[in-house]
């Protein structure tokens, strides 16, 4: 938990060294991460199966780029909301848990509702 408070706190000085607070609003910080997400999905676009594993292995560095884009807008909209991601995460696996049972679920990719 002390490196996801500590990324955070770098997130923050770097928003707050540029006074860049005055912009990000709850609206605005939600947008940047879906944006930021179909940044991400745009490197997995159009691509064959079979083209994937070569053209993760040519484009690594610009996914890790995306990826990180995303993890940003995420850490900073979870300290704006005072939300505990560690926590949110745990509460979420534990409804996961029940609504995905292994019994029902393993080896299966349909919805809860279609189990």
């Amino acid at each position: 938990m002390n490196e996801l408070k500590n990324l955070i706190k770098k997130i923050i000085k770097f928003r707050d060294d540029r006074d860049w607070k005055q912009f990000h609003n709850a609206k605005d910080i939600s947008i940047s991460l879906v944006l930021e997400a179909t940044e991400l999905m745009e490197h997995f676009q159009w691509k064959k199966v079979e083209e994937l594993d070569n053209y993760i292995k040519k484009n690594k560095n610009k996914i890790e780029e995306e990826l990180a884009d995303v993890l940003y807008w995420v850490l900073l909209l979870s300290h704006d909301l005072k939300i505990n991601l560690r926590k949110a995460l745990e509460k979420k696996i534990k409804i996961n848990e029940k609504k995905y049972p292994v019994e029902k679920s393993k080896g299966k990719y349909n919805k809860y509702t279609e189990l």
